[in-house]
C-alpha cells in the first residue's frame, strides 16, 4: 500500500469525522431548544409535549438511530486517528508547536472519553427509563403524558449529579471549541477569508450551548424555575 493511499485514506477518515461532528453539534442546538423548555414557568407542560412528540413521531423516531450512527462514526473514527496518530509519533517532540501545546487539541480524545461517560450516564438516567422504565404521568385536558419534566426535575435535585454534569459540560465546551474549527479544516473549508470567523463562531458555540445546558440543573436544583 503506498503513502499516498494511506494519506488518502487519513484524510478521509477525518472528512468523515467531521461530517459527524458537525451534524452532532446541529444535534445539540436542537435539544438545547427543547431542554430549555423545562424553565418556562408552566409546571412542565410545553416540555411534556414536545417530548411526547418527539417519542411518538415515527420521523423523529428514525432520526433516533441516524443520530446513534452519527455518534458511533465520529467515536470510531477519533479513536482510530487517535491511534494512528500515537503510532506516527512515538516519541514526543523536543519542541512542540501551539497546536501540540494547545489544550484544546491536546487532550481532545480526554475530553471524548469524559463525553461518552457522560453520554452512557445520561441515556441510562433519562432515555432507557423513557423507554424500558416507568415514569409518572400528566394529565393535560384528557390528553394523558408521561411526565418527563418530573424526571427531569427528580434527576436535577441530586446534587452529586448536577455537580457531574457541569463538570461535564465544562469538558464539553473544551471539546466542542477544538472540534468545531477542526471540522472545517478536515473538510477543506479553510481559507483566510473566513476561517477567522469560523474561530468565533466556534468560541461562541464552546460557550453558549454548555451555558445553556448548565442553567437547566443550576435552575431546578436552585428552585429558580
Amino acid at each position: 500500500m503506498s503513502n499516498s493511499i494511506l494519506r488518502f485514506s487519513s484524510l478521509t477518515k477525518k472528512f468523515i469525522m467531521a461530517l459527524a461532528g458537525l451534524f452532532l453539534i446541529t444535534f445539540l442546538f436542537v435539544h438545547l431548544g427543547i431542554n430549555l423548555l423545562l424553565l418556562v414557568d408552566d409546571g412542565g407542560e410545553l416540555f411534556n409535549r414536545a417530548a411526547h412528540f418527539m417519542a411518538s413521531n415515527p420521523l423523529i423516531q428514525l432520526f433516533q438511530w441516524v443520530l446513534f450512527a452519527g455518534f458511533i462514526i465520529h467515536m470510531i473514527y477519533g479513536i482510530i486517528l487517535q491511534v494512528q496518530n500515537w503510532l506516527a509519533r512515538p516519541s514526543r517532540y523536543k519542541v512542540e508547536g501551539y497546536s501540540h501545546l494547545s489544550p484544546f487539541s491536546k487532550f481532545m480524545i480526554h475530553t471524548a472519553a469524559i463525553i461518552l461517560l457522560f453520554l452512557v450516564i445520561h441515556l441510562v438516567n433519562f432515555f432507557f427509563k423513557a423507554k424500558f422504565g416507568h415514569i409518572g404521568e400528566v394529565n393535560y385536558e384528557g390528553m394523558v403524558l408521561e411526565d418527563m419534566g418530573g424526571l427531569v426535575r427528580a434527576q436535577f435535585q441530586e446534587t452529586g449529579l448536577v455537580v457531574f454534569y457541569i463538570f461535564a459540560l465544562i469538558i464539553l465546551a473544551f471539546h466542542l471549541h477544538h472540534g468545531f474549527q477542526s471540522a472545517f479544516q478536515s473538510m477543506g473549508w479553510n481559507h483566510s477569508r473566513y476561517t477567522p470567523f469560523v474561530k468565533i463562531l466556534s468560541t461562541l458555540i464552546a460557550i453558549l450551548v454548555p451555558l445553556g445546558f448548565i442553567a437547566i440543573p443550576i435552575c431546578i436544583y436552585f428552585n429558580l424555575a
